[in-house]
């Protein structure tokens, strides 16, 4: 099946779409210069969709049972829900990368359970190491994907729901984690919710899982959603990097990192999303965090 579409506005495949891959070697995604590969669970089933840009349109491709139902939904998936134009910084660093980053869209999946299984495996640990544990854990349990992209999809909830903990921990995820995914894969229906729901809502019943906090239900938001005001409350490098890039400070705290996000409610994940891409990090004083052994966690 295929959808042409032809946006408006300038849509940066790579840029909107990258932040769903889970590292470079995520078995779910694929990304090259202009084009996207995915596979994703969708309510009428597996599918695999390739999307690339081509001369001032976006070529969609789909496979599976869920084909039809992905491009259907592409053009939320692609942010066209997302409203940029709205977000009008003064002058100074956002402001200069927002023109930069003029192709950057906020879009939403909709599918909670996909984007909160990974984001719990990312908690308080490397994210080289989430990366690993998360691809280990899709090519073991994730059945391959439909069509020729050579993808495998994520893991079916009710087979996370059935697994023992210990099963995990040859993915690299502790007892915590492992107890996190079960427990939210066993109410998936309940985590599905949240992608009818306004962002304080979808957060509050996210967070009432137990191993969400805030962090984790902002992570969600941000690519389930499509919430562009998402902040990760609880990250270890944010904090820093907001307040070397607006401040000239090379420490932060959550705290600090809030006030001077908020001239910008309403597109604060925005704006950390672009000083991400902008690569200006704070300054190191010490070792990057290592990676640790579960059996001492």
């Amino acid at each position: 099946m295929r959808r042409v579409l032809r946006p408006a506005f300038p849509v940066d495949l790579n840029l909107t779409l990258g932040r769903l891959r889970r590292g470079v070697q995520d078995p779910t995604h694929r990304l090259a210069a202009g084009e996207v590969w995915r596979a994703t669970r969708t309510p009428d089933g597996p599918a695999t969709i390739h999307v690339r840009a081509a001369s001032g349109r976006i070529e969609i491709q789909a496979w599976g049972p869920g084909a039809g139902y992905a491009l259907d939904h592409a053009t939320a998936l692609l942010g066209y829900d997302d409203r940029p134009e709205s977000f009008r910084p003064p002058p100074g660093l956002v402001h200069d990368l927002h023109r930069r980053f003029r192709g950057l869209r906020f879009g939403r999946t909709g599918n909670v359970i996909e984007a909160l299984v990974p984001s719990i495996i990312e908690q308080k640990v490397a994210g080289k190491e989430a990366f690993r544990s998360h691809a280990a854990m899709v090519r073991a349990l994730g059945e391959p994907a439909p069509g020729p992209g050579g993808l495998h999809l994520p893991p079916d909830p009710e087979v996370l729901a059935a697994s023992p903990c210990h099963m995990f921990h040859r993915f690299g995820i502790e007892r915590r984690r492992a107890t996190a995914v079960i427990r939210a894969c066993a109410r998936a229906s309940r985590v599905e919710e949240a992608a009818t729901m306004g962002p304080a809502s979808a957060s509050a019943r996210l967070r009432a899982f137990p191993g969400v906090g805030a962090w984790t239900a902002a992570e969600v938001a941000a690519v389930a959603l499509g919430d562009p005001d998402a902040v990760s409350v609880g990250d270890y490098h944010l904090p820093h990097l907001v307040a070397w890039s607006l401040a000239g400070r090379p420490r932060g705290d959550d705290d600090l990192m809030l006030e001077l996000l908020e001239p910008f409610r309403g597109h604060r994940g925005r704006v950390l999303r672009l000083l991400e891409l902008g690569g200006g990090g704070a300054p190191r004083f010490g070792p990057r965090m290592r990676l640790r052994s579960i059996a001492r966690m």
